[in-house]
C-alpha cells in the first residue's frame, strides 16, 4: 500500500507564495511520474505540473513563470513552490504518483489535497 501525504496549504493574499509538499510512503519500487493538479469550486480537476521522472517538467500555461515543482527522490516527495499568486489559484491542489509497486506493477496515487486560498 502506498500513501501520499500533502501539506502546505494555506490562506495568502494575492502576490504572496506557499510551498506544497507531498510525500509518499509505503511499497514503492519507483516513481515514474510526479504532478500537481487542483480543482476550484464549480469546475474541473485541471492539471498544474506533471513530469515523467528523467523528462521535463509541463506547466499549464495559466502558471508558467510562477510556479515551480521540484521533486526529491531519495524522500520520495514532490514540492509545489507558487509565488505570485492571484485570486483565481484557490482551488484545493492534488499531488499524484505514478507508482512502481512491488509485485503489481504501476499503480496511481493522489494526495488527500490541500486547500490554497488567495484573497484580493
Amino acid at each position: 500500500q502506498v500513501q501520499l501525504v500533502e501539506s502546505g496549504g494555506g490562506l495568502v493574499q494575492a502576490g504572496e507564495s506557499l510551498r506544497l509538499s507531498c510525500a509518499a510512503s509505503g511499497s514503492i519500487f519507483s516513481i515514474n511520474v510526479m504532478g500537481w493538479y487542483r480543482q476550484a469550486p464549480g469546475k474541473q480537476r485541471e492539471l498544474v505540473a506533471v513530469k515523467i521522472i528523467g523528462g521535463d517538467t509541463k506547466y499549464a500555461d495559466s502558471v508558467k513563470g510562477r510556479f515551480t515543482m521540484s521533486g526529491d527522490n531519495a524522500k520520495n516527495t514532490v514540492y509545489l513552490q507558487m509565488n505570485s499568486l492571484r485570486p483565481e489559484d484557490t482551488a484545493v491542489y492534488y499531488c499524484n504518483m505514478n507508482v512502481m509497486v512491488p509485485g503489481q506493477g504501476l499503480i496511481g496515487y493522489w494526495g488527500q489535497g490541500t486547500q490554497v486560498t488567495v484573497s484580493s
